[in-house]
């Protein structure tokens, strides 16, 4: 790659980074994790970057990478891990302002949904990505984004208005 078309490139998924991270962070609720995802989607993304385009939003390209880095290791067995300083995380989460609650009850359901389904709402509401951009993404028709999207969005409703501790009857 000559080094405008490289430095173009750099500044392009730099411009991504604050997205990629937050729907990582969406996806595996964990800060450790969604760095981990990000960094390999970005060095995967760096090595094949002759295989984008050029054209048009850098965006679903890079987001493909991801899922398809999420995929793969969901496929592979994970190492157990324990934390390291489980009094700061204790400190942390009771220094967390009342309005966090909300937040809080929308995490737990969105953990409660299915990868399918909380991919799908997250890229569309979170990311703000056009439903095709959505299936290019997650590699599927866009009549199946569109139903996977109007699934995930009742049964997201369902717990924040049941709670999320309360069993989930899974619209299909």
């Amino acid at each position: 790659m000559e080094r405008s078309a490289a430095a173009q490139m750099e500044q392009l998924m730099l411009g991504c980074l604050p997205s990629l991270r937050r729907y990582a962070r969406a996806l595996t609720g964990d800060a450790t994790s969604a760095d981990d995802l990000v960094q390999d989607t970005l060095a995967r993304a760096w090595e094949r970057s002759t295989s984008w385009s050029g054209m048009g939003d850098i965006r679903p390209w890079l987001f493909s990478i991801m899922h398809n880095l999420r995929m793969d290791l969901a496929r592979k067995p994970a190492l157990s891990t324990v934390p390291i300083d489980d009094d700061a995380l204790a400190i942390a989460d009771n220094q967390r302002p009342p309005d966090s609650l909300a937040l809080r009850d929308l995490d737990n359901a969105l953990r409660k949904l299915s990868d399918d389904h909380r991919e799908v709402l997250l890229l569309v509401g979170l990311e703000d990505m056009s439903y095709a951009q959505v299936a290019e993404v997650l590699g599927c028709p866009v009549g199946s984004v569109m139903s996977r999207l109007s699934r995930a969005r009742a049964n997201l409703r369902t717990l924040l208005e049941t709670g999320a501790d309360q069993p989930l009857r899974v619209v299909r």
